[in-house]
């Protein structure tokens, strides 16, 4: 299905972003600028605008316009509804490590339909609270169908327009559909040390998988919250 003319204007400038044409703070072209450059109306312009507002891209600056966020936001592993944006539950993070090739954990390698030692693309971040205390340590791996051909995954620095769009860009790939599996158990040493608990420790476990239009596996995240900081809430109809 062909974008519409908003997403394609929010595409553009994921894009030019991603590229470096606009960095952390920069003011990013005016609505009228947007509107005369794509021959839209305004309100098409704000609406590209709201839809990277809602991914934690841009901030509005009043008198001024928008600017590339200084503090990108992350999510906890799981809940990623059709429709549900990177504000919608999202948090200020912080990168641990560099990315890596290794083997990933038997539940893992199942879920991403990896053959016995094949090796998959680790990147892990922790999640943060509003005090700046850990809410969850997220682990993402991803095939090396995926890494391979979204090189930027390897790097250590922040994707700022956010992996799934990134991947999408890079491969064509989208997430279609999802599937969730909490868990309950105690936290390793390493967790408890990234989540400042005490051994024993219970922790929430999210297995996040998401798939493509085929099927096939995009990433796999494990997020691990220590029971203080893990709430769960479902609002579903009934009758």
């Amino acid at each position: 299905m062909p974008l519409l003319k908003y997403e394609q204007i929010a595409d553009d400038l994921r894009t030019r972003i991603a590229n470096g044409e606009f960095g952390t703070g920069d003011l990013l072209p005016s609505g009228r600028d947007l509107a005369e450059q794509w021959g839209v109306s305004r309100a098409t312009v704000v609406k590209a605008y709201d839809t990277l507002r809602h991914d934690g891209l841009v901030v509005a600056r009043q008198g001024s316009g928008y600017v590339v966020t200084e503090t990108p936001v992350a999510r906890p592993a799981g809940g990623r509804r059709a429709g549900s944006t990177r504000l919608s539950g999202g948090a200020p993070y912080r990168r641990l490590g560099t990315p890596d090739r290794a083997v990933p954990p038997g539940h893992v390698a199942e879920a991403l339909g990896l053959t016995q030692g094949e090796e998959a693309l680790r990147r892990v971040r922790l999640v943060l609270l509003d005090d700046g205390s850990p809410q969850s340590l997220v682990t993402a791996w991803f095939p090396a169908s995926v890494a391979d051909a979204a090189p930027r995954l390897s790097a250590k620095g922040p994707i700022p327009e956010g992996t799934t769009h990134y991947v999408r860009r890079e491969t064509g790939r989208f997430p279609a559909e999802g599937v969730d599996i909490t868990t309950v158990r105690l936290a390793t040493d390493e967790e408890a040390r990234h989540l400042d608990v005490e051994r024993p420790a219970a922790v929430a476990v999210v297995l996040h998988t998401a798939f493509d239009q085929r099927h096939h596996a995009l990433v796999c995240e494990e997020g691990v919250t220590p029971a203080h900081a893990f709430e769960q809430i479902d609002s579903y109809p009934m009758g």
